[in-house]
């Protein structure tokens, strides 16, 4: 329809701008000066040096296009597991650098997917996708009754887990 193809349009364009955008670095032109880049809010605070999307739609086109894995966080504002996660991952240098290699999302709210709460809609809960936009479940955390959640001492599995899903692109895609 039109509209698919208007949306798909300023998908791309969001997209592209986001590489340009990138691309120029810390360099203020004339450009970035009159358009202002998206608010950093949508970080939430786990990285606000980061590149996030905004929709989970946005976040899959992403993902898909620029041959990148997407790791989806899901979780709450006013919950101090979610809390307590954030800032063990904010603080993180590593994870905040391999991180870029990432379409990032991080969600207040459940999608309509049923694929990205496979054992349930909990949080703190971080699943992967790869860029076939298959949601990886064979990346885990270490409870089996909730398998997508981290703990703040869990920091270092879950870095082990982004370089899994790093990993993964290379030999199977």
């Amino acid at each position: 329809t039109m509209e698919k193809n208007y949306m798909s349009m300023f998908l791309l364009l969001v997209a592209i701008s986001c590489a340009l955008a990138k691309d120029v670095g810390k360099k203020e032109t004339k450009e970035t000066t009159a358009k202002p880049k998206l608010p950093q809010t949508l970080s939430r605070g786990w990285g606000d040096q980061l590149i996030w999307t905004q929709t989970y739609e946005e976040a899959l086109f992403r993902s898909k296009h620029s041959n990148k894995p997407l790791m989806i966080i899901h979780h709450l504002d006013d919950c101090p597991h979610s809390q307590a996660l954030k800032k063990v991952f904010a603080e993180h240098k590593d994870i905040q650098n391999l991180a870029e290699k990432f379409i990032l999302l991080n969600l207040v709210y459940e999608t309509t997917d049923k694929n990205l709460s496979p054992d349930g809609q909990y949080v703190p809960r971080i699943l992967f996708i790869d860029p076939s936009l298959t949601v990886r479940a064979d990346i885990t955390g270490r409870y089996s009754n909730r398998l997508y959640a981290y703990e703040p001492s869990d920091i270092s599995l879950l870095y082990s887990n982004m370089q899994k899903a790093l990993k993964l692109l290379k030999t199977e895609l």
